[in-house]
Formats: structure tokens, C-alpha cells, sequence
């Protein structure tokens, strides 16, 4: 278990993986992997695992450990559509966005700190690295909503106009990425100001999910009508390649009203993975190569909507609920809740502890974290 620890913490300074606090702020004690998935998180649809946030043991065969009840109901007292999830291991807090509400958990006692309302709704948002700041888009409006993650106050707006909807904070902290469901443009944010630094595209379509790489120069992006994805160039703003999944072929699918609605960066950067609806599938590409290069496909359980890592990127959670080993591509488990229902969601994280004390929360999004190579004159 020592060496668990020391390895994670490994893989986490080399790729600078999710957000950690520092090695003398936890004991060392064994490391505990856990995976919490909010729900409902495929629409409202509660009979894939109900209601609120479920907690899964990563290194006991994802054993059940606890439900940890959540509000963001309506106003006749039903569980609403979770939108998004995200946490941070300094401040030791959970947020699960519904379609209206802002939910904050504290990781530590599991209590429900605030619920907050906001006039546009929710959406799925992205935080900075140290916790303090909350991208929250509005419920497919014109703006987002910068929020002060420990109050939920708003700070600012930013409007964007494009039917808010997806959100990426960039590792570094000095960028965010806003993509609506009624743009073919990337707006990108400068954090120190929350106000557009530049606009990355047009795309061939409107942007459904996206993802970057670590050093926050490449977009790889879902767009309607295309099952597979585009790349863009964060530094000129260009789109730069288009990349269709061959073998396949688009056909209806149940939700998104889109062919690819997910995809995903292995922390190493290496492999980009991508989702199929119609045909029940993850596709994967070398993206050690531009434009990347189909690799293999995995056929699932369901329709995948969403693609999310674990920390070490030795793990892929599809939102079907299946469990795959990245290494040999081949589903290891599938999720299940204390009532033996089929979990599947399109929201779900990584959060590690150390002894009681919350040492790493990983990201909805599966983004690169290689670090950019130093430039010349960079202090090493």
C-alpha cells in the first residue's frame, strides 16, 4: 500500500494530474481510491443508480461504500438532472451542478454545505486548480457565471452568447475554455481579468464535449454531425485537422442528438478516446501523431455520453458504467449500487484519501497533463 502511495504521488508530479495537496500535508498512511458518481446523470433518468452521489472502493472491485445524499430537487421534490461535478483536494469540497442549482459537499463529513439557485440555471462547470474560482455556465444561455467557490457568490459574468453549456479550466490556472451548444466557436478566457482573451475555430459545427492538452496549445472537440472529432490550435486559433472513426457508420442514438458525444485525453497524452452512441462503442486513437490515428475499439454495454480517467490513467470510466483497463482495453467490471441497479454517469471523478485527510480529486474531463517543455531562460 506504501508503495501505492508513492507511486501515485509519482504519476501526480510528473503529469501534474487532477489537484493534490502538498506530500507534508498528509500522513503516510495507505492511499484510498475512491470514485464518486453523481446522480442522476444521464438525464433524470434515476434507475441508473438513483439519487445523489455514489461512492465506489476503486481497489475493491468498486465495491459499494456509501450514498451521500444530495438536494437539487424540484419544486414537487424530484431529484433534478446533475449537469456537472467537480472538487479540489486544498479545500477539501465537492459541487454537483443540476440543471438549477450549485451544490457544495464537504468531502470530509459528507454534509451538504450550500445549495445555491442562479436566475439562467446550471450547467456543467469547471473550477481553477486551487479551488477558489467556479466557471459555472447557465442552463444553455448567453452567459457564465464566475462564482466564489467557497460562498457560491457571484464574482462576474461572462457572455459569450453561444448557449452555455461545456467548461475547461486549463492546468495553469490562467485560462478558461467555454463551449454552447449553439456555437461552432471556442471562447477562451483570461482568468485574471474573466474577460475573452481569443476564439478558437469556427469548427465545421456547433461544439458539443472538448478536451486540451496539458500545455493548453491543442483543442480535440465533438461536433454535430461527426462521429469522431476536430482538432484546434489554442496559440492561432485555427481549426487544424478533421477526424472521422472508420469502420463505422453514424446512425440514431438516445441522447445528445449527437454521433460522438465524448471524449478524452490519458493523462500521458498519448491516447485520445473517443465515443460512439449509435454503435455502443469507444474508439481509440495514437495521439502521439496529428491528426491522431485509429487505433482499436471497445464495445460497451450502452451508450456511452461522456469519457472520464482515473488519476494514474490506468483506468477509463465510459458514463455507461463499465470499468476498462487502458493497458489491455478490456472491461474489468461494471457498476452497480446497493439496490444492484446498473449505475451509468455522464458525471463522475476520482477522489483519493490518505488517513481521513482528502489528498487528490481528479477531473470530469479527461484532460492531458503533460507540462509544457520550459522555454529558453526558464528557471528549471
Amino acid at each position: 500500500m506504501k508503495m501505492k502511495l508513492i507511486l501515485t504521488t509519482i504519476v501526480a508530479v510528473l503529469f501534474g494530474v487532477g489537484n493534490t495537496v502538498r506530500a507534508q500535508d498528509v500522513s503516510q498512511e495507505p492511499l484510498k481510491r475512491y470514485l464518486y458518481v453523481a446522480e442522476p446523470g444521464i438525464r433524470n433518468y434515476t434507475q441508473y443508480g438513483g439519487h445523489g452521489v455514489i461512492v465506489f472502493d476503486i481497489d475493491d472491485n468498486y465495491r459499494f461504500v456509501k450514498r451521500i445524499p444530495t438536494g437539487g430537487l424540484t419544486d414537487t421534490g424530484k431529484p433534478l438532472n446533475v449537469k456537472g461535478v467537480c472538487g479540489n483536494a486544498a479545500t477539501g469540497r465537492l459541487y454537483v451542478s443540476t440543471i438549477r442549482h450549485l451544490i457544495c459537499i464537504d468531502l470530509h463529513t459528507d454534509k451538504v454545505l450550500w445549495e445555491r439557485t442562479y436566475p439562467l440555471g446550471c450547467d456543467r462547470m469547471s473550477m481553477s486548480p486551487d479551488g477558489r474560482i467556479i466557471y459555472q455556465p447557465s442552463f444553455e444561455k448567453d452567459i457564465w457565471y464566475v462564482l466564489d467557490a467557497a460562498s457560491g457568490d457571484e464574482i462576474t459574468r461572462v457572455t459569450p452568447k453561444s448557449g452555455a453549456h461545456n467548461t475547461v479550466y486549463g492546468n495553469d490556472g490562467k485560462e478558461a475554455y467555454l463551449a454552447g451548444l449553439r456555437s461552432s466557436i471556442l471562447t477562451v478566457t483570461e482568468t485574471a481579468t474573466h474577460t475573452v482573451k481569443k476564439r478558437i475555430g469556427p469548427f465545421s459545427n456547433r461544439i458539443r464535449p472538448f478536451t486540451i492538452n496539458g500545455a493548453q496549445t491543442l483543442c480535440f472537440v465533438n461536433i454535430n454531425g461527426l462521429l469522431g472529432f476536430e482538432v484546434g490550435d489554442l496559440e492561432t486559433g485555427e481549426k487544424l485537422h478533421r477526424v472521422e472513426v472508420q469502420g463505422y457508420s453514424m446512425g440514431p442514438v438516445k441522447r445528445h442528438g449527437c454521433p460522438s458525444h465524448g471524449i478524452a485525453m490519458t493523462p500521458d497524452e498519448k491516447e485520445l478516446w473517443v465515443t460512439d452512441g449509435h454503435n455502443e462503442s469507444l474508439h481509440i486513437f495514437d495521439a502521439t501523431k496529428m491528426p491522431p490515428v485509429q487505433l482499436h475499439s471497445i464495445k460497451l454495454r450502452e451508450q456511452p455520453g461522456w469519457i472520464t480517467f482515473s488519476l494514474d490513467g490506468k483506468i477509463c470510466w465510459p458514463s455507461t458504467g463499465d470499468v476498462i483497463d487502458v493497458k489491455t482495453r478490456k472491461i474489468v467490471t461494471a457498476l452497480t449500487d446497493e439496490k444492484g441497479r446498473m449505475v451509468m454517469s455522464e458525471k463522475l471523478l476520482e477522489v483519493d484519501f490518505v488517513g481521513n485527510k482528502v489528498a487528490a480529486v481528479g477531473d470530469q474531463f479527461g484532460k492531458g497533463y503533460v507540462k509544457p517543455a520550459p522555454q529558453s531562460g526558464d528557471t528549471p
